[in-house]
């Protein structure tokens, strides 16, 4: 199988994680793609040229992380990240959430990537960051809550959200949030998949010197 992926992609990390935490290394290869600049074979693979997509070994392809981290637990015989009781939905309620937090910060860095300061709109950035906010906010009061006694795919998913905004953002969540501070801290040592695989800043290429 593999994997296509991006270093700085929250979606991707949380694929990534549950890849490490499954065990399921030698069966993936990864494959750096520039969704900016895709390659015209990912395109017919993928029509939404998003990231991540899983390729099998029967060529089928699967898009969507929330459906590919569904595959990676049924592969290793289910209930592995995803319960196989009632408990289910709330744990894919908890994803959906996470996901949604994800998409409104990738929407706010892309308005302010790709739009000059002078065009953004704030109407637009002001409605992803009560996204956001109303997110965090919701989790601050159920994280001390277990849904699971190991890490489900909601904690990967809410895990990721959470190194992309210190990722973006510089981690200024930290000081209105501590309950999930605390939570992340705790879900780094039982889940050491996430140090693995968190998002960091690449740095900038050394200056050529002059001649």
């Amino acid at each position: 199988m593999s994997l296509r992926s991006a270093p700085a992609s929250p979606f991707c990390q949380k694929v990534r994680m549950i890849i490490d935490h499954l065990g399921l290394w030698d069966e993936i290869t990864i494959m750096p793609t520039d969704t900016g600049n895709p390659d015209p074979l990912f395109l017919s693979q993928n029509p939404l040229g998003k990231i991540p997509s899983l390729t099998l070994a029967d060529g089928l392809v699967l898009v969507d992380s929330r459906v590919i981290a569904a595959y990676l637990d049924d592969l290793c015989g289910g209930g592995q990240i995803i319960p196989t009781d009632s408990s289910r939905f709330a744990v894919m309620r908890h994803e959906a959430v996470a996901d949604g937090i994800m998409d409104a910060i990738v929407l706010t860095v892309y308005e302010r990537r790709w739009r000059p300061e002078d065009r953004r709109e704030p109407a637009w950035l002001a409605h992803q960051q009560g996204k956001i906010d109303r997110g965090l906010a919701e989790f601050e009061r159920s994280c001390t809550v277990s849904l699971m006694p190991f890490p489900h795919v909601g904690d990967f998913a809410l895990a990721s959200a959470l190194s992309y905004l210190d990722l973006r953002f510089e981690g200024v969540w930290r000081s209105k949030y501590p309950g999930l501070v605390a939570w992340l801290d705790r879900f780094s040592i039982q889940a050491p998949a996430f140090e693995r695989t968190r998002m960091r800043p690449v740095a900038p290429p050394p200056a050529s010197p002059r001649a």
